[in-house]
């Protein structure tokens, strides 16, 4: 995340006498031997150029012991001077001189890496207070300041006993051994922050690893601990107003939690691959190690919050004294503060999402239309929408459908719905075969060899029509761009099955109508048993997608969602649904739903060809009749002899008439029996499959579904043909009827 920040004035840099590092840049004197041994200043002050090996050991020491007080707060003394390593200007090195006592030496040397630490230590707390470096390492060099405040001071009362005159250089090396391991861990600290150019988390996670590293020593463990509490102060802040106010207050870049602006809500609505709920707000890699098992949870509660103020709520998690986040420890009080943070806020989503803006009743709404669970409408505008259906599906007036549609929803059923005003209607542009194969995250089998699905020469709005439905955030978060796609495909796929049913009722209407007339023997027969066999695949179809398929994981889907505990937990269970019906529906089978299509393909071209096959065979009826007699008598052979271009004409075309309901039912047999090996290889694998073989090939159920054939077909006939007068019907079947055809019409209706 890029951040601005305030840059450090030019004068801070230029002028270091302003600054804590002109110590560093002068060369320090001190008188404090000569005041200590009675020698006046200006014989010091003379004998600077002379080696310290000159004067004897007693003033050896004292001259040692006042240039180590300087060089303990970073300042060279006469015989003690700060090296700077080439090219390193980070490095320092403390060095006598040669001619100093060699015990002395010894001495001054143990104390060098405490006042190395000191350098490093102060040049770091005045490099990482720049604003650039963020709240972190601002907060630990405050940290450091304080600690090296308590160092001085430790210095200033070793100066006040060398000044009573009770410090030796043992004194001083005993005094200083307690501070020694603590400014060496912070040094250690320091020089891997300094290096790795460390800022936020990770300057926590290094303290916090350094300080287990030293369980050996109780006072720097205690040191590191509370560098660390120090450090996170900031950090925790940041935090609380994310978990509290899902804000994120970060400056500096610094948070664990990282916003995409660029991804806006409307997206979930408009684009199938929307990121929106998933990459808004994300994880970055560098977490806190206390922090690390709860990192989802806080970055799911400050988006429940993000939500709840996008709708328009200044919704606040309540803040008690002990709730505050202001520091970490081994009690994990700040794991509770998380807890009850996201509980609220997940509470208080779902809430407003289910009560306010009525979840369930949308996607209730949406399964009476797109998976038709109430159909009177569709029955409706499938009548007068189909002068508009049959046009190709660049022809079709869009606005002209949406009319029809609202006029259909306006006189049916669907007018008592306050959310049918939420319905649209749209026109894709290809079918649902080609519109499966774009959709790369689902689970399609053998998407390799789904590219067979030809598209059709020529498709028409029968093929391309689909419904839409208006959705608002913040219920676009469930009910998104993808979900609603997901709902379009099963929609298209039902209402092609539909279509189909209704052509075939038409055709079995043309059968009954001249089922008076006695055609026993004849095409019509033929015919009408090559119907009945088409009904009933279209309508086991249909009974399988609607109530093994639908129903039954609808009812699954509404009771988690009544027990849900979360959003995420809504939209983990409507689209386990919705994939589990794309699913079953055999919409991820390219290769069976290849064989369905071909299957529906064929009963449209019969039922379109049904008018001229009966009217073809009535005619030839009409002809044999105008011989007078039964077949094969004399007057029919004279009748023959006197017309031998009629006769002609009825033998070829009762010939022709005959050979096209063969040829279609051969077809239809050999496609329905092809289903048999495809779903007897897969139902292993998809136990569902077992159920569609079982209604799509009548497993069992033959003997007992023919009894019963011609009164639930009627039933479907009439009802596609008017929905009014079903009671009707329903009234003049007998008990022993509904009873053997209970599961057949369940099937159809």
């Amino acid at each position: 995340m890029e951040s601005s920040c305030p840059s450090t004035p030019r004068w801070n840099l230029d002028r270091p006498f302003l600054t804590g590092r002109f110590h560093q840049e002068i060369k320090g004197t001190s008188r404090l031997a000569a005041d200590a041994k009675g020698f006046p200043s200006d014989s010091f002050s003379s004998g600077l150029e002379n080696p310290i090996g000159c004067y004897d050991a007693a003033v050896q020491e004292l001259i040692v012991i006042d240039d180590l007080l300087f060089a303990l707060v970073g300042i060279e003394g006469r015989y003690i001077s700060i090296k700077r390593v080439h090219g390193k200007a980070d490095v320092v090195s403390f060095q006598v001189d040669a001619s100093m006592d060699l015990a002395l030496q010894e001495l001054a040397k143990r104390i060098f890496p405490l006042c190395e630490s000191f350098l490093l230590i102060d040049q770091f707390v005045e490099s990482r207070s720049q604003f650039k470096n963020g709240l972190v390492n601002h907060a630990f060099a405050a940290a450091l300041r304080a600690f090296l405040l308590d160092y001085q001071a430790m210095v200033a009362q070793l100066e006040h006993q060398f000044r009573l005159r009770r410090l030796s250089i043992q004194g001083l090396w005993f005094y200083c051994q307690p501070m020694m391991g603590s400014m060496q861990a912070l040094s250690t600290v320091i020089r891997k922050v300094s290096a790795n150019n460390y800022a936020g988390s990770t300057v926590l996670n290094l303290l916090q690893s350094q300080a287990k590293a030293m369980a050996g020593d109780g006072a720097v463990r205690s040191l590191l601990e509370k560098m660390t509490h120090s450090a996170s102060n900031a950090y925790l802040s940041i935090l609380e107003r994310w978990i509290y106010e899902g804000v994120i207050d970060d400056p500096y870049g610094e948070f664990f939690i990282a916003e995409n602006k660029s991804l806006q809500k409307e997206s979930l609505t408009q684009d199938y691959d929307a990121k929106y709920w998933r990459q808004r707000y994300s994880l970055k890699k560098d977490i806190p190690s206390f922090l690390a098992n709860i990192s989802s949870t806080i970055l799911t509660t400050g988006k429940y919050l993000n939500v709840m103020r996008e709708c328009g709520y200044n919704v606040q998690v309540p803040v008690s004294e002990n709730s505050k986040l202001m520091t970490f420890g081994s009690n994990h009080q700040y794991l509770e503060c998380v807890k009850a943070a996201y509980e609220f806020a997940s509470g208080e989503l779902l809430s407003l999402i289910k009560e306010k803006y009525d979840l369930i009743g949308k996607l209730r709404s949406i399964k009476h239309y797109l998976l038709l669970d109430q159909g009177d409408f569709l029955v409706h505008f499938m009548d007068i929408a189909r002068e508009e259906l049959l046009k190709r599906h660049d022809e079709i007036s869009v606005e002209k459908l949406q009319s029809l549609l609202d006029l259909a929803l306006r006189t049916t059923a669907a007018a008592a719905d306050p959310c049918h005003e939420d319905l649209t209607c749209c026109v894709e542009r290809s079918s649902v075969l080609k519109g499966l194969s774009r959709l790369k995250d689902l689970d399609i089998k053998n998407v390799s060899h789904s590219n067979d699905l030809e598209e059709p020469i020529s498709i028409t709005g029968l093929e391309t029509f689909s419904l839409s439905y208006k959705i608002q955030w913040p219920l676009s978060i469930v009910i998104s761009r993808k979900a609603l796609t997901k709902y379009q495909l099963i929609f298209r796929f039902l209402f092609h099955c539909k279509h189909v049913e209704r052509q075939l009722c038409g055709a079995w209407q043309m059968h009954q109508g001249v089922r008076a007339l006695n055609y026993r023997g004849t095409a019509v027969s033929r015919s009408s048993l090559l119907c009945r066999s088409m009904l009933r695949f279209i309508n086991s179809l249909l009974h399988y997608l609607t109530f093994e398929v639908l129903e039954p994981n609808w009812h699954v889907m509404h009771g988690r969602l009544q027990t849900a505990k979360s959003i995420d937990e809504v939209i983990q269970h409507h689209d386990f649904f919705l994939n589990k019906c794309l699913k079953e529906c055999v919409l991820l089978l390219p290769e069976l739903i290849k064989k369905v299509e071909k299957l529906k393909s064929l009963c449209l071209q019969y039922a379109a060809a049904t008018q001229w096959l009966i009217s073809s065979s009535i005619d030839i009826t009409k002809l044999d009749e105008q011989s007078d007699g039964c077949v094969g008598s004399e007057k029919s052979k004279q009748w023959k002899a006197k017309n031998p271009s009629k006769a002609q004409k009825v033998m070829t075309r009762n010939s022709a008439v005959t050979d096209s309901i063969i040829k279609f039912k051969r077809e239809f047999n050999a496609e329905l029996q092809s289903l048999r090996p495809i779903l007897s290889s897969s139902s292993q694998a998809e136990p569902y499959l077992t159920h569609l073989a079982k209604w799509l090939l009548g497993v069992g159920n033959d003997q007992d579904y023919y009894l019963c054939y011609d009164f639930t077909v009627s039933l479907a006939c009439l009802y596609a043909a008017s929905p009014s007068s079903l009671s009707k019907t329903r009234r003049v079947a007998t008990s022993e009827t509904q009873d053997v055809c209970s599961d057949l019409v369940l099937g159809i209706f």
